[in-house]
């Protein structure tokens, strides 16, 4: 069998992949993509952050999004919409404590990521379609990956480095035994695609809204209109809520949790769904280590937290940002501490989202956003975690963000 070297493999060609890949293409390095499915494939997270158009730029990569944004249905993003029991809020990313973008779209994820990895192939990156990683052996001394292909033929692959952006699939986590439990609780997300006839002079189509059950307040919807007039639906149950329920029953189960918040019931009432509804379940998950010899995990291949800050895309341009300078310098020769550089660096803006997740379902966050009287200044601080920039340790509720946080919650509790 004959082997092949590259200096990169990269796993997966979803946004960290292609993002990673690009980078290091345009530093000069031979790269490989190995992507198990076909594109275009669903995914989910179709919500992005401001914070994400930084990377795409940088990469060469946001161009052709903005560019073709209208044809595929993109929608213009520029805030977060909440509702719970009656009350609405939200937040203009545009009104935000951190420089940068404020603006970004959301997307349907299947062609959005067609466009990155298209866009990845145009500059030069070699894309395998169909190529499924089936073993691997790594060590200080050489990377090497046993691959399928489209024919059934198994070839070898050896890399100087090797990067898992495979996201929910998790290759490297399970052939190198890395994988531990996630801090977050398991929870049952349902969602479905829909024409939504949405019919209200007061629905803003530019931001995601996040509504919270009016009974139990860990349950929660979002609804992400597109610019073609559809919108992808989902709630996030514990499933504890689920006892005795068939879990197989997607559709009962989110139209029935639809059915049950007057706002979203009455904002949907016209809503036509237009693809069967699907689940995931128990989607947290967490790893020993981010790195290892010749090798690092990106993305959910990591660290995936939860669903309610669509945080998820945004942590896994970051990771690839992070590491693709640093694989540079590695295989220039360089030292590189990849638990200072790259793991505790990624991790600083990943902790500051898990602070906001965790307070999001103990309430103590929605106790926050739900708050009548804001202050302005916090009010930005908030805002641009919301928008993706937890990694700016100016903003004090990055930096301190469980002391910051607890501290607000309880005088919002208090007044």
């Amino acid at each position: 069998m004959q082997t092949q070297h590259y200096d990169v493999v990269i796993i997966g060609a979803g946004p960290a992949g292609s993002l990673a890949a690009s980078l290091l293409h345009q530093g000069g390095r031979r790269v490989l993509v190995l992507e198990k499915e076909q594109f275009p494939r669903f995914s989910i997270g179709e919500s992005l952050l401001p914070q994400s158009m930084v990377f795409l730029e940088q990469a060469g990569l946001l161009q052709n999004v903005e560019q073709h944004a209208e044809q595929l249905g993109f929608q213009f993003k520029n805030g977060a919409a909440f509702h719970r029991a009656g009350v609405d809020t939200q937040f203009d990313f545009t009104e935000k404590f951190t420089p940068g973008p404020g603006t970004t779209f959301q997307v349907k994820r299947a062609l959005f990521d067609k466009t990155l990895a298209d866009t990845a192939q145009q500059q030069g990156v070699e894309i395998r379609y169909q190529h499924a990683v089936q073993a691997c052996q790594i060590s200080t001394e050489r990377a090497q990956l046993t691959v399928l292909d489209t024919e059934g033929v198994t070839y070898q692959v050896d890399a100087e480095f090797v990067l898992d952006a495979s996201g929910f699939g998790r290759v490297l986590p399970r052939l190198l035994q890395l994988e531990k439990p996630s801090e977050f609780a398991v929870r049952c997300s349902f969602f479905a695609h829909f024409n939504d006839k949405i019919d209200c002079d007061v629905f803003d189509r530019n931001k995601i809204l996040i509504t919270v059950h009016p009974e139990h307040h860990d349950i929660w919807y979002w609804l992400i209109p597109f610019s073609d007039g559809t919108a992808s639906v989902g709630v996030v149950i514990d499933p504890v809520h689920l006892a005795g329920q068939d879990l197989d029953l997607c559709d009962d189960i989110l139209q029935g949790y639809l059915a049950q918040d007057p706002n979203l019931a009455r904002l949907l009432s016209q809503a036509e769904q237009i693809v069967p509804a699907r689940k995931i379940q128990g989607y947290s998950a967490d790893v020993t280590s981010l790195y290892g010899p010749r090798f690092a995990l990106l993305g959910n291949a990591g660290e995936f937290l939860d669903p309610v800050f669509s945080s998820g895309v945004t942590i896994a341009l970051r990771s690839a940002a992070l590491i693709a300078p640093l694989v540079e310098r590695y295989l220039a020769g360089e030292d590189v501490d990849f638990e200072i550089e790259y793991s505790q660096a990624l991790k600083q803006g990943v902790n500051c989202f898990k602070t906001f997740v965790k307070a999001w379902y103990d309430q103590r966050f929605q106790d926050v956003i739900f708050h009548q009287q804001q202050d302005d200044t916090v009010k930005k601080m908030i805002s641009s975690i919301l928008a993706g920039y937890a990694w700016d340790e100016s903003n004090p509720y990055v930096k301190q963000s469980e002391r910051r946080l607890n501290v607000l919650a309880e005088l919002c509790q208090s007044s």
